[in-house]
């Protein structure tokens, strides 16, 4: 039990001198400069001698950093920080002489740019795999409906239309658009919102067989779906299950209508493109 006590002690001390650099040297919260990978760095770095032997922990920090939503400045200015406690000597009591001309002297090391650039190199992509990816799943999804966004629409046109000029074929012949566009007056903007999620929900009922659905702008939300004699049919429901939905809230009839049209898809991608941002510019 002494010897496990005894074998973190530079563990703890390393952390504690650590944190007060941080906060010395800028970290703006103090509350938030703990999380549990600290410890994996700390423990890292204690065991090889420096933090050329802690990329794994230091990545794993970087992550957790990014998780809870610390920005690239601050998570590297921290790694300055705790660059500089191992090149100065911070062990004299707080309150002593020597301990705050310590502090100065960290204050001084702890420079961003002076980082080795293995280890910046590190921290900075793990910080961006995480704070990328999660700003890259917010784009993918509309929020308010839940359907996929222009940007995850384009992608999947792009891929359709690369698959037909190597198979030779049009892209026309083989998928179309569904598109439910809101004619809501302008003073009645703010019920849009309602509409869009009763138009998402209903063509979600009605095109449920592996469509990409997607929202286009305020107004408008499609399915691109597969050319069949089944589709007129199905356009014809969503058309009469929409009216009824509607009918539910006054306010929604009032506002306006839902529109649904049948539309078929360009030669070109660009062109296809284009027609994505005629029907997202609609109000």
């Amino acid at each position: 039990m002494r010897e496990a006590r005894t074998e973190r002690e530079p563990q703890v001390a390393l952390r504690r001198r650590w944190r007060t650099a941080s906060l010395a040297c800028g970290w703006r919260f103090p509350d938030d400069w703990e999380v549990a990978e600290l410890d994996l760095v700390c423990s890292a770095v204690t065991r090889s001698g420096g933090l050329h032997g802690a990329g794994a922990a230091l990545v794993a920090l970087a992550h957790a950093r990014a998780a809870v939503g610390t920005g690239l400045e601050e998570t590297l200015g921290d790694l300055a920080a705790l660059h500089g406690v191992l090149q100065v000597d911070t062990g004299a009591p707080a309150g002593d002489t020597a301990h705050t001309d310590a502090l100065d002297a960290i204050a001084e090391a702890a420079d961003v740019d002076a980082l080795p650039t293995r280890l910046l190199r590190i921290v900075a992509v793990a910080w961006a795999e995480v704070a990328l990816g999660d700003v890259g799943a917010t784009e993918v999804y509309d929020s308010l409906t839940g359907l996929p966004t222009e940007t995850y629409l384009r992608t999947r046109l792009s891929e359709l239309y690369r698959q037909a000029a190597r198979d030779g074929v049009s892209v026309a012949e083989g998928h179309l658009l569904v598109v439910i566009s809101l004619g809501f007056d302008d003073g009645a903007a703010y019920l849009r919102p309602a509409g869009m999620i009763l138009a998402a929900d209903v063509l979600r009922q009605v095109f449920d067989g592996g469509e990409s659905h997607a929202v286009l702008g305020t107004s408008t939300v499609v399915a691109l779906a597969p050319r069949s004699d089944d589709v007129a049919r199905r356009a014809v429901r969503l058309r009469r299950e929409l009216t009824e939905r509607f009918a539910v809230d006054p306010q929604l009839t009032e506002a306006g209508s839902a529109r649904v049209n049948v539309v078929r898809l360009p030669a070109s991608h660009h062109d296809a493109s284009l027609l994505l941002e005629s029907l997202a510019a609609r109000q």
